[in-house]
């Protein structure tokens, strides 16, 4: 690590196979030396020893901080060894130990899981591979190790404890005046049934000599060091008999069970005091009744309770409690922990919600409660655990919200051409009850699955008799065509205009293209309320003040990690935009950065996560509080519907290759060269006959290619910056969202002398390295960048040339192919595919086929979509045969610049 390192943070990626990889990530502030140096010794032994690092991370004290990431997976690993110092007889169990994870554990973890890079790869499945692999480490160590368990657990950590062979156990004892019983006892081996043999501490004193009993009972006497209950139990004698004890004696010892456990004594006791019934909290709960209004606004109705465990009481019931009892008390058929200091206060803090009852609660205030309850009660006493649960109205929408599938159907209109997949139903109908409602969705399904589709599926449910406003979608402006093209094939009859002054106004419906220029691009309101939709980009937003002055029914983000940053004038002016409905699309994780969340959130349900400053308070607190991201998962999971290309639900309605076109618009650098081109192309094919005419044709087809790759590949300079090509733009946006997902790319070109620029280009994307092969490549070498690319070590991408990468390559690593230029042969684009495509593959493959909109490569990308059967005129294995034997004017019209006036 360098020194520019000091202000690096490391921290953990799941990756698409739901494996672990520590990565070095930028930060603001300053790292301490020393946080620097634990940080570093991590890494270290994560890249020596990459399936074993988390488990020997588990046995160690680390004195410093760590990232949310890393502190959650090594607090995984530490319940591991937690446990496994509880389990008895170790040493016997020594070759078939098996650690099995705790009630709870894989659950908790589940909902407590951080904002993370792959945060959505972490299922219970791998949690539980991830406890599996604990148990093979320590199974495959322990087995080469020739000392004692003992021995072995102190190199690992000297200041550990393991459990020695003495058990204390409390059992209830009913119907007896002393309601508990207590017995110590000690293991004697392991039985037939795999399990710890018991006999009665008392046995030990007539088969243990004096330093047999003192080496059994050292566990009993360190757990006496703090523990008066136990010193007592020692000096008394009484250790060695059962005993009957009170609700008192109980309590005490139920109290004290973390120091024995600490000291190596293992605890047997009831199952309600391991499942936490001790717990008192206030509880409210909010929404029993439909309110009138929909929305955030809505007013719902609201009533506080006092919960202890999992019982709940009234107030009045509380006071009884009060009266008549203190420690353990038998309440309701249970035995529950009745502090009375504990339960005047939650008392207290129940009246002053009663007195909340006169003011209005809305939805918002009660989500946002889930998230932060002391934002409905200032100065709330810091010892009184609040909580908020629905009520029966509000149970049934968030239930609803959360599983998709069981929400009522709507159908597209009849002009909606598409046939929809099982899951975009699905999602469609998602969409129409998050509506209905008047609550912001997030569309955030994995790239590929089709979330244009489902957009514009809900657009045509609007009715058409007593038509809402138009809607506004904001896009990238590359992505402007992508929509276009898609509205035309899948519902022209939508009425849409492009406010984007490359696309001088046009329309994207199946009527023809409006001609405007930018200064016209303006419409007013009755122009406005007879169109369906408007498309516009992020950037014009800040530029067009009349978006912001008319009313939108729907306003739809794509792409809204645009909106990651709250602090910039492009969030602000779209968040500033009037509408009924709010929609956010996005194929990038929204779990990845906890940042990036609340100013999603804003736009979509705005105050919902409180404002900045508020949510900036919660997550500080998150440091000490990790099970805090367990209340802001289920705050906003409601809210964002996401599938992966791995879902069951989805996988099955999926080819195993999906191929799409990506369109891309000619940078101004681009337009201007690209006229000229045609230009010199027309002055010279006057002239130009026969064979020359025919080397004229073919070496401007290569021209034409370069100049829609970059201009600096047509002229030989510049340094390829991404902003003079629309194509470079474009496979930015997709690799940002490749890279968030720490999934795999192979970019194909047939120009070797492309491979350099878009490696530089990449690896300012992805942060990390990547490989190129071309033709150069010698065969050793080629193995081995090979091997790479498919290897554990997360290698985001391989720049190939198309025929370096036509034979002999096996790249399954990858789940995404980009042919950046066009070699318009479908067989040799297929065989290229079929790199990552092919035998080996468990992913899904999502193509995506470059094509620079208005240019030659569209009308020839048309052709072949229009006439398969003559594809092979087109594209001949010689040479684009078909082009060359056009007459002069279907030449020049298939060159010519096809773009809006």
């Amino acid at each position: 690590m360098t020194d520019k390192n000091n202000k690096q943070v490391l921290a953990v990626s799941v990756m698409p196979d739901q494996t672990l990889s520590l990565e070095w990530e930028d930060t603001q502030r300053k790292i301490p030396p020393e946080q620097s140096r634990v940080w570093k010794e991590i890494y270290d032994d994560f890249s020596s020893r990459a399936k074993s690092w988390l488990y020997h991370a588990g046995f160690k004290e680390i004195p410093t901080q760590l990232s949310p990431s890393l502190d959650y997976f090594i607090r995984f690993s530490r319940c591991f060894v937690e446990t496994l110092l509880k389990m008895p007889e170790l040493e016997t169990l020594r070759h078939g130990a098996v650690v099995a994870s705790p009630f709870g554990t894989i659950a908790e973890f589940m909902s407590a899981r951080p904002m993370m890079a792959g945060a959505e790869y972490v299922t219970r499945e791998m949690l539980q591979g991830l406890w599996q692999g604990f148990n093979a480490s320590f199974a495959g160590e322990i087995t080469a190790f020739e000392g004692r368990v003992s021995e072995y657990l102190r190199t690992q950590n000297p200041d550990l404890h393991p459990a020695g062979r003495v058990f204390f156990h409390l059992v209830e004892n009913k119907n007896q005046a002393q309601p508990f019983a207590f017995m110590a006892t000690y293991s004697t081996g392991i039985g037939a049934n795999g399990k710890p043999k018991h006999l009665p501490l008392k046995h030990a004193i007539k088969t243990h000599d004096d330093n047999a009993l003192l080496t059994l009972l050292s566990t009993v006497h360190k757990a006496g060091e703090s523990s008066a209950l136990v010193a007592d139990l020692i000096e008394s004698g009484e250790l060695f008999h059962p005993l009957a004890w009170d609700e008192d004696d109980a309590f005490q010892f139920l109290k004290e069970i973390p120091d024995y456990e600490a000291s190596g004594v293992i605890c047997r006791i009831p199952d309600w005091w391991k499942q936490s019934a001790a717990q008192t909290r206030v509880n409210i709960s909010l929404g029993d009744q439909k309110p009138s209004l929909t929305g955030l606004d809505a007013i719902l109705d609201f009533k506080p309770g006092i919960a202890i465990g999992d019982l709940e009481f009234t107030p009045e019931e509380i006071k009884t409690i009060l009266e008549e009892s203190r420690g353990l008390a038998f309440i309701k058929n249970k035995w529950v922990a009745v502090d009375p200091e504990k339960l005047k206060k939650a008392l207290d803090t129940c009246h002053r919600i009663e007195d909340l009852a006169g003011h209005d609660m809305t939805l918002g205030d009660a989500m946002r409660a889930r998230l932060n309850p002391d934002r409905l009660l200032d100065g709330i006493d810091p010892g009184v655990e609040v909580s908020v649960s629905n009520g029966a109205w509000l149970a049934s929408v968030l239930k609803k919200m959360q599983a998709p599938e069981k929400v009522e159907p709507v159908l597209p209109a009849p002009g909606f051409k598409a046939e929809l997949r099982t899951y975009q139903s699905t999602g469609l109908n998602w969409l129409n009850f998050l509506n209905t409602h008047r609550l912001g969705a997030c569309l955030a399904d994995d790239m590929g699955l089709g979330k244009t589709i489902q957009i514009l599926a809900l657009l045509s449910t609007f009715p058409k008799k007593n038509k809402p406003p138009a809607s506004l979608l904001v896009v990238p402006a590359s992505l402007i065509s992508n929509w276009e093209s898609e509205i035309n094939t899948f519902f022209p009859a939508l009425k849409t205009y492009v406010a984007h002054p490359g696309f001088n106004g046009s329309s994207a419906s199946g009527e023809g293209r409006k001609k405007a220029k930018a200064k016209d691009l303006k419409l007013p309101k009755s122009q406005l309320d007879r169109l369906d939709l408007v498309i516009t980009s992020y950037t014009l937003v800040k530029k067009y003040p009349w978006l912001e002055k008319y009313q939108w029914h729907c306003l739809i983000l794509d792409e809204a990690q645009a909106i990651k940053n709250p602090g910039t004038q492009q969030t602000r002016a779209v968040k500033a935009l009037p509408c009924t409905h709010r929609i956010a699309m996005t194929g990038t994780p929204v779990e990845n950065r906890l940042s990036d969340l609340w100013s999603l959130f804003d736009f979509l349900n705005p105050g919902l996560l409180g404002n900045k400053k508020e949510f900036s308070n919660f997550a500080k607190g998150l440091k000490d509080n990790p099970k805090g991201y367990a209340g802001l998962r289920q705050l906003v999971s409601p809210y964002i519907l996401r599938r992966l290309k791995t879902d069951k639900s989805v996988i099955s309605d999926l080819p195993d290759k999906v191929e799409m076109k990506v369109f891309s618009d000619l940078s101004p650098k681009q337009i201007l060269l690209y006229k000229k081109a045609v230009k010199d192309l027309a002055d010279n094919i006057e002239n130009t006959e026969g064979i020359q005419r025919k080397g004229l044709v073919l070496s401007s087809l290569m021209r034409f290619k370069q100049l829609c790759n970059h201009p600096d590949q047509l002229t030989g300079s510049g340094d390829f910056k991404a902003v003079h090509s629309g194509k470079f733009q474009q496979l930015g946006r997709i690799c940002e969202t490749i890279y968030e997902k720490r999934e795999r790319v192979l970019v194909f070109t047939q120009f070797k002398e492309m491979t350099g620029p878009l490696q530089r280009f990449l690896e300012t994307i992805f942060n990390h390295p990547g490989i190129v092969l071309h033709g150069s490549v010698s065969v050793a070498k080629r193995k081995k960048l090979i091997q790479t690319f498919q290897d554990e070590i997360y290698c985001p991408f391989m720049v190939l040339s198309l025929k370096a990468g036509g034979v002999g390559l096996n790249l399954t690593r990858a789940n995404h192919v980009v042919h950046f230029d066009r070699w318009w042969n479908p067989a040799v684009e297929n065989q290229a595919t079929d790199r990552a495509f092919r035998i080996g593959q468990t992913r899904k493959v999502l193509v995506h086929k470059f094509v620079t909109r208005g240019t030659i490569e569209e009308k020839i990308d048309t052709m072949i979509s229009e006439k398969q059967d003559l594809a092979d005129q087109v594209v001949a294995p010689s040479g684009e045969a078909l082009v060359t034997e056009m007459d002069d004017k279907k030449l020049m019209d298939l060159f010519r610049l096809s773009l809006p006036d």
